[in-house]
This record gives structure tokens, C-alpha cells and sequence, in this order.
């Protein structure tokens, strides 16, 4: 996967890809205290629009709360408006977006009090996470030997980059078994989610969910029930254990990066027909609307690059 674009918004200024540098002797990088989200631009009849950028934005600095970050240098407005600066000048369509708040001073002494904080921002063109065959085959995963963090260990509500060992852990364990996933059991040895989505099934025509109180709140996550609701599906949240994933109808997962997939295989057990089931297609096809413009009903999760500039000019 290729990074490089032609700018990068660093710390309030645009600069050269190239230039985009932070110093090695920033906290964060040696004690995982950034903060980040992934989101994704897409192409819609017009133009390129960023799905649920608000939404995203705001859980950022939500993390940042949680992590105890005060004082940050931008508004989420302001924010907001350089992400969308950002893929004009870059002259993108379909990319991946990523914004970092980070310790730029301080921190060595484990405290993230009388710090000073910054905000980055690179975004670069992008495919889909798990590759094109999975959307439409599907992928097979495994139970980790890692569990998810207890949440009162790391805070598991934040997209905190330390949190993420936990994710690089479970799914190197799992690639390395032969498989492409990782599913995540939380402390209590229930089923929690993904090493980067969250985690759906399906028993008869009834979709169920892990709980938020165990799962990051993933923004594709919630789109996906409201997606559902829409659609007649019953959606409900529930303690998830391990074997009835294996007698499902059918298991699927979400994420910015993941989109929508479905999970054939769980553990070398058929997960309902071993392909993509009937649910999973209908809101793969919905989700697939919604974030390229094809879906009136939700046209407001979307920001349209262009016009939202002309409207800040």
C-alpha cells in the first residue's frame, strides 16, 4: 500500500509530503499516547465526499478527553476544514484519511499533564483493507488467543494508538495461522469484535451485536443498524458467545477499512452456505449506496469536498 501524497496538513500548515516530519523524541511514539481515527473519502456523482467526517471528528476529541489531552491547538471545525482542504490539494476521490493528535513536548514522565499537543493530518488513495476478493467471497478467521483489553485497563472507548498492540498482537497471530482475521473474545471470554471492525450476526433473519460496553463504538458499526433498521432487520445487542458464531446464519464484520464482509469460515467451521449470505449482501449493497451519494435517505453522512469549500470561502 502506498502512503506518499503530494501534501500533508502538519501542525496547521500544508507541506510537502516529504517534509511532513515529527521529531523521534516525541512521547507519543514511544508511549502510544496518539490518538487517531480512520475515515474515508469516496466518489459520488458529485464529487469526492467524505463519509461521516463530523461523526469522526468528534470521537477523536472524545478520545482525547478520555486520555486526559486538554488544551488541543484546533477546533474540530477547523479540523474539519483542513481535511477537506487537504484532498482538493492532493486532488483525490477515493482515499483514506487519517488525523493524529500527538504529544509534540512532554510526556516523559508518564503523565500527559503540562504537555504540549498537536494535530496532523495525511490522507493518501486508498483500496479495500481485507483486498476486492473479500468483498464478494468473503473471509475466514480464527479465535485469538489474545482477548480484547478489559476496558478499565487502557480505555477502550478511545481510538488510542497503544490500544492497538492489542489488534497488531491477535492478527499477526492469526495471518501467520493461515488465517485473514482475528476475532477478539472480551475478559469475560464472550465475543467482543475484530482487530479493526466490529462484529455482526445473523440467526434467523435476526441480526445481533456485542454490547457497546465491550466493543470500540465503530461509526460503520452504527451506520450498519440504522442501515438495517431501515431495511425491516431486527437489530438487537446482546452477549455473544463463541459457539453460537459457529452455528450462525451468517457472521459479517464493519469498519472504515473493512467496509462491510462477510466471515465464511470461523475456526475451519462453515459459517452458514461458506459464502456471502443474503443479509450481509443487502447491506453491503445499502452501505455501498449511502457512502457513494446513491441513498437520499442519508445523503447528510456525507460532505461533499468541493461544495463544502465554496461554502467556507
Amino acid at each position: 500500500m502506498a502512503f506518499e501524497s503530494k501534501y500533508v496538513w502538519l501542525e496547521g500548515n500544508f507541506v510537502p509530503y516529504e517534509k511532513a516530519t515529527i521529531h523521534f523524541m516525541t512521547s507519543s511514539l514511544h508511549y502510544g499516547t496518539g490518538i487517531f481515527e480512520g475515515i474515508r473519502s469516496y466518489a459520488t456523482a458529485h464529487g469526492p465526499a467524505v463519509f461521516r467526517l463530523k461523526d469522526h471528528i468528534k470521537r477523536m476529541y472524545r478520545s482525547a478527553d478520555i486520555l486526559g489531552l486538554s488544551q488541543l491547538p484546533y477546533t474540530e471545525e477547523e479540523v474539519y476544514d483542513a481535511i477537506l482542504k487537504l484532498i482538493e490539494m492532493n486532488e483525490l476521490e477515493e482515499c483514506y484519511i487519517r488525523p493524529l493528535i500527538y504529544i509534540k513536548e512532554g510526556g516523559w514522565n508518564l503523565s500527559v499533564d503540562n504537555t504540549t499537543v498537536e494535530i496532523s493530518v495525511a490522507v493518501w488513495k486508498w483500496t479495500n483493507y481485507l483486498g476486492d476478493e473479500a468483498l464478494n467471497r468473503g473471509v475466514r478467521a480464527n479465535i485469538s488467543s489474545f482477548p480484547r483489553h478489559h476496558p478499565n485497563i487502557t480505555m477502550t472507548k478511545g481510538k488510542i494508538a497503544g490500544n492497538y498492540v492489542n489488534s497488531v498482537l491477535a492478527k499477526t497471530e492469526s495471518v501467520r495461522a493461515g488465517y485473514d482475521e482475528a476475532i477478539m473474545l472480551d475478559p469475560n471470554g464472550n465475543v467482543s469484535e475484530c482487530t479493526g471492525e466490529n462484529l455482526f450476526v445473523v440467526r434467523d433473519n435476526v441480526i445481533l451485536t456485542p454490547p457497546r460496553n465491550s466493543v470500540l463504538e465503530g461509526i460503520t458499526r452504527q451506520s450498519i443498524i440504522t442501515l438495517a433498521e431501515d431495511l425491516g432487520y431486527r437489530v438487537t445487542e446482546e452477549i455473544l458467545t463463541r459457539d453460537q458464531l459457529y452455528i450462525a446464519d451468517e457472521v459479517f464484520v464493519t469498519g472504515t477499512a473493512a467496509e462491510v464482509i462477510a466471515l465464511r469460515e470461523i475456526d475451519r467451521r462453515k459459517i452458514g452456505s461458506g459464502s456471502m449470505g443474503p443479509v450481509c449482501a443487502t447491506l453491503q449493497k445499502a452501505y455501498s449506496d449511502a457512502i457513494h451519494g446513491r441513498s437520499v435517505i442519508h445523503d447528510d453522512w456525507l460532505d461533499y469536498v468541493y461544495t463544502a469549500i465554496e461554502q467556507n470561502v
